[in-house]
C-alpha cells in the first residue's frame, strides 16, 4: 500500500465512527485522555469536538495545541491515531452565536436531529461549551484489512 492509500485508509476510520479517546498534554509532559464524541471532515481533514471550557483537556489545549486522537474498529486490531494542532472556538455566550450554530452542526453530524433546538442551545451557553477543531497533520495505525 502506498503512503497516500495507507493515510486514506487510516483516516476513513475517523469517518466510520464517531468515538474515540483525545489525548492532550499536562504541565508536566504526561497525556490527558477523555473519551469524547467526533465528527470527521475528510475534505478539511478536521476532527470536530464538542468540549467545556472548565475541563482540563481545554486548560491544556490553550497551553499547548498539539494534540492526538485515537478511534478503534469494533475488532479492537485495526486503529488510527490523527495527529494534529488544535483550534479553539470562542466559549458559547450567545444561544446563536457563531459557536452555538458550529455545535448545532456538530450534533447533527454526530446525533442527527435533536429533539428541542433551543434547549440545546441554551445549554450550550448555560455550560461553556466550545469546539475543538483538529486539523490532522498525520496519522498511524493500523488500517482495516481489505
Amino acid at each position: 500500500m502506498t503512503q497516500d492509500a495507507t493515510q486514506d485508509a487510516l483516516l476513513k476510520l475517523l469517518s466510520e465512527y464517531d468515538g474515540g479517546v483525545l489525548v492532550t498534554l499536562k504541565k508536566d509532559g504526561r497525556p490527558q485522555l477523555s473519551n469524547v464524541n467526533h465528527a470527521y471532515d475528510p475534505d478539511e481533514r478536521i476532527v470536530r469536538v464538542s468540549i467545556t471550557d472548565d475541563r482540563a483537556k481545554t486548560r491544556n489545549l490553550r497551553r499547548d495545541p498539539r494534540a492526538s486522537y485515537h478511534v478503534t474498529a469494533e475488532d479492537r486490531w485495526a486503529y488510527t491515531v490523527a495527529e494534529g494542532t488544535a483550534e479553539l472556538t470562542p466559549v458559547a455566550q450567545d444561544p446563536h452565536d457563531e459557536t452555538v450554530e458550529e455545535l448545532v452542526r456538530l450534533y447533527r453530524d454526530v446525533l442527527g436531529e435533536h429533539p428541542d433546538w433551543d434547549d440545546f442551545r441554551a445549554a450550550m451557553v448555560r455550560d461553556g461549551r466550545l469546539v475543538l477543531r483538529l486539523h490532522v497533520e498525520r496519522a498511524y495505525g493500523i488500517p482495516r484489512e481489505r
